[in-house]
């Protein structure tokens, strides 16, 4: 069954963020080029919305069409009530709770906080909005520095683009890397970006010039199954130790161990759904070197072990 995204659409809304959500699911395909989401826009009372730029939408719908949807997206919004004394009216905080999935992009997590759906939660939003946020609402536990943040049932994503992020993170989550990474190409995006919203803040950086790390990620991206220390990695990159550490966390938000481990893991998510290799192979060929290291990586990202993520995510494959 076509799993429904009910898009919930506020005055003052963010236009690229309204129109993330219907591209990115809209898009989302088996191999034989079934859809796998159905997208509609909704607005309190199905009344016109008005965004900054300039122009307003009629969506089709009004807020009864929640009730038939499996997950709830809120794009965000650049004024208005949420934002500025962090409440919502009773019309769109009633309908925003106990749906079985709710997602909001950039400011729309102001919208999730001030209906109350992020108490005691982790989330992020836009990292210039982030002061703002923990001021207004701070039983939150907000984490600025990052992409996204899935908490289950509640997923918020950091600003603008970052939405995209978090669209391909749930196709991901309900369909697996293959009709994920197939839906980015489509959408001529990466399949994952590295690092978190912390190397986009406006904050004085060195000039890397031509001196930066991205040829020695290429280069590790090669030999993933390889031992790769910090040493080797800086001596590719030539560069003292101290230097390329700093220099990658810059470029990309994240330590080179960190980075490393993800792109091992989602090597692996991929050999997982594509192939039949034994879950020692797997491990070897991923980098991890034994399916315990496996399988602790693997829960740590996803919450589940390697043969249950496979049974879950097993795409049709030849052998290798």
């Amino acid at each position: 069954m076509t799993h429904r995204v009910a898009v919930l659409v506020l005055n003052h809304f963010s236009t690229l963020d309204l129109g993330v959500p219907g591209q990115v699911f809209w898009g989302a395909e088996t191999a034989t080029g079934e859809r796998l989401y159905e997208v509609v826009t909704c607005s309190p009372g199905g009344r016109p919305v008005r965004c900054a730029a300039g122009y307003s939408v009629v969506p089709d719908h009004d807020l009864d069409v929640l009730d038939t949807a499996d997950t709830v997206v809120v794009p965000g919004i650049v004024a208005g009530r949420a934002l500025t004394d962090g409440t919502v009216t009773g019309e769109v905080r009633e309908a925003l709770r106990g749906r079985p999935r709710v997602m909001s992009i950039c400011t729309g997590a102001f919208v999730l906080a001030a209906a109350g759906l992020l108490d005691g939660r982790p989330a992020t939003t836009h990292w210039r909005k982030a002061s703002r946020f923990a001021a207004l609402f701070p039983r939150v536990r907000l984490d600025p520095d990052v992409l996204y943040v899935d908490d289950g049932d509640v997923l918020t994503s950091a600003g603008v683009a970052a939405g995209i992020d978090l669209c391909l993170h749930v196709v991901r989550r309900d369909h697996g890397s293959e009709v994920a990474n197939r839906l980015a190409r489509r959408c001529v995006t990466p399949p994952w970006r590295e690092g978190g919203q912390a190397q986009y803040v406006e904050r004085p950086l060195p000039d890397t010039g031509d001196n930066g790390t991205a040829a020695t990620r290429t280069w590790m991206l090669g030999r993933l199954d390889a031992d790769l220390p910090l040493e080797a990695l800086a001596e590719h990159a030539r560069m003292s130790v101290r230097t390329f550490t700093r220099r990658f966390r810059e470029e990309t938000g994240m330590s080179p161990a960190r980075w490393l481990a993800r792109q091992r893991v989602e090597h692996a998510r991929l050999l997982l759904e594509t192939t039949d290799l034994p879950v020692e192979e797997v491990a070897r060929c991923s980098g991890f070197g034994t399916s315990v290291s496996l399988r602790q990586h693997l829960r740590a990202a996803v919450g589940v072990a390697p043969l249950a993520y496979r049974h879950t995510f097993r795409r049709a494959a030849p052998r290798g």
